[in-house]
Formats: structure tokens, sequence, C-alpha cells
């Protein structure tokens, strides 16, 4: 069997994704499923950290649009995630996989606060490390926190899993003559304003100069293929150090 092509990677999960067909909430197959995958990769002797979403649970932004005040709705929604993170954990423990919640708010009877040399020292011995609450400020996403917390472990990539199967020029889901991406570099996303990731999180892949992989999670295995180099989904690169 051949290698993995990554060693460390940060995996972005939407919080929409753990809700299944549901729509809201936690949808505890979709969970198992996920839990599955990933630690098939795991199995792999791939260092994976993880950052989802909570926007099964609570989204800031729209409550803000409805009238809430703004700073208070974000930290709403960075508990959304750590509950999310905490479910993640559960399904992957009880798979065998060895796992850390690491929050960017302290909560230390429930996860460890985030520390990234003790976050390195997690993903070395071969922990799952999942990093809770966004980057633990307002105004920023999940996104951005992903890429964050890549730049600061050092991740070879981000895997941004999704319910479509790449980067399009338009809403594939309106419009029957989107043309998707099989790779776009991330000045050209920001460029074209695709919708990729929010441009704060993509200025710093590019600043950072980390190339992402946006591919479709919903498909059992994809998740497997990206890990082994399969051409999957749209890369966003940066050409001076594609690799991808």
């Amino acid at each position: 069997m051949s290698a993995p092509a990554f060693h460390r990677v940060l995996l972005k999960l939407s919080g929409e994704m753990l809700a299944g067909e549901q729509g809201f909430g936690l949808n505890p197959a979709v969970v198992s499923r996920f839990a599955d995958e990933v630690k098939e990769i795991c199995d792999l002797g791939v260092q994976v950290g993880l950052v989802v979403g909570g926007g099964n649970i609570f989204r800031g932004v729209p409550a803000s649009e409805g009238g809430m005040e703004r700073t208070h709705a974000d930290y709403m929604g960075m508990l959304a995630t750590v509950i999310n993170s905490l479910a993640l954990q559960d399904a992957l423990e009880q798979r065998g996989c060895y796992t850390r919640v690491m929050s960017a708010l302290h909560m230390e009877q429930v996860c460890e606060p985030y520390i990234r040399r003790r976050a390195i020292a997690h993903l070395n011995k071969g922990r799952l490390v999942i990093f809770g609450a966004g980057t633990g400020n307002p105004f920023f996403s999940t996104d951005t926190a992903a890429s964050l917390r890549a730049a600061e472990i050092k991740a070879d990539v981000i895997l941004k899993a999704t319910k479509v199967d790449g980067v399009y020029d338009k809403d594939p889901m309106k419009h029957l003559d989107a043309v998707r991406y099989e790779r776009v570099t991330h000045i050209d996303a920001l460029r074209l304003g695709l919708k990729v990731m929010d441009a704060t999180a993509i200025s710093l892949c590019m600043e950072t100069q980390i190339p992402l992989i946006v591919f479709d999670m919903s498909i059992p295995g994809n998740l497997r293929r990206v890990i082994m180099g399969e051409r999957v989904g749209t890369h966003v690169v940066t050409p001076s150090i594609d690799h991808t």
C-alpha cells in the first residue's frame, strides 16, 4: 500500500454537515460515519487536527442580523463549536482514537485550554486534536480559525470537508452552467470572489503558503482518497509551493 501524501493535516468540518438531512442539531449516524472515516486516516499514521463549526446549533452572524449584539452572538457560536467538538471526541474515542479537545475559551472542566506547544506535543504522540471555540475572538469565522491553527501547528494542508465536490465559479445548486475548478491559486480565489473560505481565511493561507483542498465528504471514502493523494475536489494553492 502506498504511503499517505500528507504527514499532518488540518481537517475543517462544517457544523451543518453533522446535522445531516435533519438540518439542525447532531445526527448520530452522520457523526458516527465521520468518526469512522477520520479514525481510518489516523490509523494510516497521519497526524490530524480538526476544526468544526457550530452552524448546526447556532450561527452568530444571522443572530446579529436579527438584532442580537454581534460580539454576544459570536461567543454563543463559539460555545456551539465546543458542543460539536465534544460529540466528535466521544464518537472517536468509542473507536479507540486518542483525542484531545482544546478550546480557545477557558472551560477546563470539559476540555483543555489551547496552548500551541501542547497541541503539537499531542499530535506528535499520535493524538487527534480537536480545536474548539474558533479563535476565541468575535468577528472571526471557524474558517479563519482553521487557517490559523493550521499555520500554528505547521500542517501540510487544510482539508475543507463540504457537501459539494469542489469550488465552482458560481453556486452549482442554482446554476446548471457552473464550472468546477480543479486547481486555483489563493490570489485568484480572492480576486474572483470564489466561495472557498472567507477572505480573511484565504489571505492567511496565502501568507503562510498552506495549500487547501476542498472536497465532498458526503461521499464515503473521499477523505481517505484525499489523504492518499488522489485527485479529489479542488486544490487551492500558492504557485511557488505547488506540491499538491
